[in-house]
């Protein structure tokens, strides 16, 4: 039984959240995402020349994505380095911004993105795709539609929006964690991760209570894309 969730939240409950965008003055794009006590910054370079040559695509843009947690963002000192984790979560985010951006608008081009996670209390994933969308809007790319993550997924016999780390962890009962994105606009999936075991129906619940606090995050991203333009304005 999980009746009350470790930081009191409602169950449909979004953490506190915070978004910024222009942070990194020599970087195309950049924005921080933070969501609890998880926060990842995004930088964007390009479009630019493909390197190495042969992965240029005649008929439309690369996107090359970096994913890297700080040594200092969990207690655990993180190891230096890009292991097999760090990758999967590259090729994620890089196949979720596939959808996103208009990359038929720059042949022969690569857009650089780099992620980095500071701080990390579960949803490190969905926090940095969230990240990386606004980057990626604030360097001006053409874009679908801005992407919103987060994760939701089922704790004991509950089922929860925006997981903490206690959460993941949590024995009595089990826990099912699901990263999921969206183009909100688009009411299109983009992202969808399953870690543990879930029954279909529970699943369809999850998608829609992932979905409503897809929509604060998303609203959450166009206020801080907007604050920027019109300061620059």
């Amino acid at each position: 039984m999980y009746e009350q969730r470790f930081d009191k939240r409602a169950f449909d409950e979004l953490r506190p959240m915070e978004a910024e965008t222009g942070i990194i003055a020599n970087a195309n794009g950049s924005a921080r995402f933070r969501i609890g006590n998880t926060e990842a910054i995004a930088a964007v370079y390009g479009p630019q020349e493909v390197k190495p040559k042969h992965l240029e695509k005649v008929d439309r843009g690369l996107i090359v994505c970096k994913y890297d947690m700080m040594p200092f963002s969990v207690p655990d000192r993180a190891k230096p380095g890009f292991d097999r984790r760090d990758m999967e979560i590259s090729d994620v985010i890089t196949n979720a911004l596939n959808r996103a951006v208009l990359l038929e608008e720059f042949p022969r081009s690569m857009i650089d993105v780099r992620v980095y996670v500071s701080q990390a209390d579960a949803g490190t994933r969905c926090a940095s795709l969230t990240a990386a969308s606004m980057a990626c809007a604030d360097a001006g790319l053409p874009m679908r539609d801005l992407v919103a993550a987060v994760a939701a997924g089922k704790i004991g016999d509950s089922i929860c929006l925006d997981l903490t780390k206690e959460e993941e962890d949590f024995h009595e009962g089990g826990a099912t964690d699901v990263p999921i994105a969206f183009l909100p606009s688009k009411n299109e999936i983009v992202l969808l991760q399953l870690d543990g075991k879930v029954s279909r129906e529970d699943l369809k619940k999850i998608v829609e209570i992932g979905k409503l606090g897809a929509h604060k995050i998303y609203e959450l991203e166009k206020k801080a894309l907007r604050r920027r333009f019109s300061n620059e304005s």
